[in-house]
C-alpha cells in the first residue's frame, strides 16, 4: 500500500507495462529465402567490421522486412550491442547524433553520392515506472532532460531513451512485428522475437504490446502505421484491428510533438513512393485532419486534377529510383493559394510585385516557420516566379530563363499546368524543344513564335494621357501576361551573342535541379 501511494505521488503506475520479450526463434536462409545479394555492401560491411571486433551486429527493421517480402530495400539500418562510442571508434567516418535517441550515421562516399548506414545499439526496454518523469513535452523538455538517459513525461511519452540493454529487449520497444526482426548476412540467419515472420505471411500490420500504449510512448507511431499499411497495401497488408483502433482517438497527442518532426513525418508520407495510397489511409482511419496543417490541405485537395498529377508523378518518379523534391510537390499543392491570392492583388499591383506579395501571403497562412523561411521556400518561390515568364517567348528572356539553376523544376511544373489544361500544350512542347536546342535552333524557335504572336489578334494597348493633375488609364488594359514588369527585358531587344553548348535532356516531370 505504501509503495502505490508513493508511486501515485510519483505519477507512476503501480504495474508494469513491460510487453511480453517473446520468444527468440533462429530462422535459416532456407526457410526465410532472403536473398543476400539485395543486402546493400556498406550495410555489408558495417555488420562484418563489428562482428570483427567481437560484437554483435544486425541488418535490421524495415530493410529485413523488405527482403522477407522480396522488395528491394532502399535504407538499411544496423543494430548492434556496441555503445555509439565504440562504433564510432570503428569506422573512419562515423557521427554520433540525437539526444533523445543517441545513433551513429556510418558514411560512405561523398557529394550527391555519399550514402549513410545508420547503427543503433540494442536499447533496454523501460517502462514509465522504470524512467525519471518530467514536466512539459518533447518540445519544451530539453534543459529538464539533461543528463538523463531515460525520462518520460506526464502521459507516458517517451522523452529520451538511452539505457542499452540485450536483444530481446531491444526487438520488444520497437513497434510493429514485422520491423522487429534481426538478419545475419553472414551465418544467414534471422532472429524472430515477436512472430514478424508469421505477420508477414499472413500480411498483417501487428503493434508489439497494447498499442494505444505504444502511441502513447511516442505518437509518431500513429503516422508510421498510416505510412506501412499505405506502402504495403499493394501486397494485401492490412492493420490489425487492435493495432488500428486507437489511431483516431490518440492523435490529439500529436499536438505535443514538435512541428518539423511532424513535417519530416508528412515528407515520409507523401515522398516515398505511396502518397495516393496515404491519401486513403489517412480518410479510412479518420485521420483526414488534425495531423499536420499542410498535410490536411494535401488530404483535401488530393481529388483536384493539378495535385492528384502532382502526387501521382511523384510515386511514379520515387518507384523508378528517381529523385523528388519536397518543394516542388509543395509548390502543386498550394499554387491554387497563389493563384487565387494574386489575382486578388493585379487588381491594384502591377503582375510582379502582386505575384511576390501573394506568395507571401501563402507562405505566412499555410507553411509558418518550419521550413517555411529557408531553402524550401526559396526554391518554392522561384518555381512560382518562373510561370508566368514562359509566357513571354521573344526578346533575351527566353534565352536567361533557361540559364536559370531551377529552370527544370519550372518547366515541370509548367508541364504539370499543361497536363491539366491550365496552360497550352504547345507552350510547354516549344519550351522543351527550346530548352534543348542549339543556338541557331533557338533563333529559329523564337522566330517562330515571334510571327505567331502578330497573327494572333490583340487588345490594342492604350497608353496613359496626361492631363491636368494625374494620367488616365485606359480601364480596358491589363497586363494579364504579367511579364512586362519587374523583369527588366526589352521585348524588341535582340539576343546577346551566347556561348553555343546544347543543354543536357530536362528528363522528366517533377524532378529537382541538378544542383539539387
Amino acid at each position: 500500500m505504501i509503495k502505490q501511494f508513493i508511486n501515485k505521488l510519483m505519477g507512476k503506475t503501480s504495474s508494469s507495462t513491460k510487453p511480453s520479450l517473446g520468444k527468440r526463434h533462429v530462422v535459416p536462409a532456407k526457410v526465410h529465402g532472403i536473398n543476400v545479394d539485395w543486402v546493400d555492401e556498406r550495410a555489408l560491411n558495417v555488420v562484418r567490421t563489428l562482428q570483427d571486433r567481437g560484437f554483435e551486429a544486425y541488418v535490421v527493421g524495415g530493410a529485413v522486412r523488405d527482403l522477407l517480402l522480396g522488395l528491394k530495400p532502399k535504407d538499411f539500418d544496423v543494430a548492434t550491442n556496441a555503445t555509439p562510442e565504440q562504433v564510432k571508434a570503428a569506422f573512419r567516418r562515423a557521427f554520433i547524433i540525437g539526444r533523445r535517441f543517441r545513433i551513429v550515421h556510418v558514411v560512405y562516399g561523398r557529394g550527391r553520392e555519399h550514402e549513410v548506414i545508420e547503427v543503433s545499439t540494442f536499447r533496454a526496454h523501460l517502462d514509465s515506472a522504470d524512467a525519471s518523469q518530467v514536466k512539459g513535452n518533447e518540445r519544451s523538455s530539453k534543459q529538464e532532460l539533461a543528463g538523463m538517459t531515460h525520462a518520460v513525461d506526464a502521459s507516458g511519452r517517451v522523452l529520451r531513451d538511452n539505457v542499452w540493454g540485450p536483444q530481446d529487449e531491444d526487438a520488444a520497444r520497437r513497434d510493429f512485428t514485422i520491423n522487429a526482426m534481426y538478419y545475419d548476412p553472414e551465418t544467414g540467419h534471422v532472429i524472430d522475437y515477436h512472430g514478424g515472420i508469421a505477420d508477414a505471411k499472413k500480411k498483417v500490420l501487428r503493434m508489439i504490446g497494447d498499442p494505444a500504449m505504444r502511441y502513447r510512448e511516442d505518437p509518431v507511431r500513429i503516422i508510421r502505421a498510416v505510412r506501412f499499411a499505405a506502402k504495403l497495401s499493394a501486397l494485401g497488408f492490412k492493420l490489425e484491428a487492435k493495432t488500428a483502433a486507437p489511431l483516431k482517438r490518440t492523435a490529439k497527442l500529436l499536438a505535443d510533438v514538435p512541428q518539423s518532426r511532424l513535417f519530416d513525418e508528412m515528407l515520409k508520407l507523401l515522398q516515398t513512393g505511396h502518397a495516393l495510397a496515404s491519401v486513403e489511409q489517412l480518410k479510412l482511419q479518420g485521420l483526414a485532419k488534425g495531423i499536420y496543417p499542410l498535410l490536411d490541405i494535401v488530404v483535401e485537395r488530393a481529388d483536384q486534377a493539378f495535385v492528384k498529377t502532382a502526387l501521382q508523378d511523384t510515386d511514379r518518379r520515387v518507384g523508378e529510383g528517381k529523385p523528388v523534391a519536397p518543394s516542388f510537390l509543395l509548390a502543386c499543392v498550394l499554387w491554387s493559394d497563389v493563384r487565387e491570392a494574386w489575382a486578388d492583388r493585379r487588381v491594384k499591383q502591377p503582375p510582379f510585385p502582386a505575384l511576390q506579395d501573394a506568395i507571401d501571403e501563402v507562405f505566412e497562412s499555410r507553411i509558418g516557420d518550419v521550413s517555411g523561411r529557408g531553402k524550401l521556400a526559396a526554391d518554392m518561390r522561384e518555381i512560382w516566379m518562373m510561370q508566368p515568364r514562359f509566357e513571354k517567348r521573344v526578346g533575351s528572356g527566353p534565352w536567361s530563363l533557361v540559364e536559370q539553376a531551377r529552370f527544370r523544376a519550372g518547366f515541370d511544373f509548367m508541364r504539370l499546368r499543361a497536363d491539366v489544361g491550365e496552360v497550352d500544350v504547345v507552350l510547354a512542347d516549344w519550351w522543351q524543344e527550346f530548352s534543348l536546342a542549339d543556338d541557331a535552333t533557338r533563333e529559329d524557335l523564337l522566330q517562330q513564335a515571334r510571327q505567331e504572336s502578330q497573327k494572333t489578334p490583340r487588345t490594342p494597348r492604350v497608353h496613359s494621357v496626361r492631363r491636368a493633375d494625374k494620367p488616365v488609364e485606359d480601364p480596358r488594359f491589363r497586363e494579364d501576361d504579367a511579364v512586362s514588369s519587374g523583369e527588366g527585358v526589352d521585348a524588341d531587344a535582340s539576343p546577346k551573342k551566347r556561348r553555343r553548348r546544347r543543354r543536357k535532356p530536362l528528363g522528366d516531370v517533377g524532378g529537382p535541379p541538378a544542383a539539387e
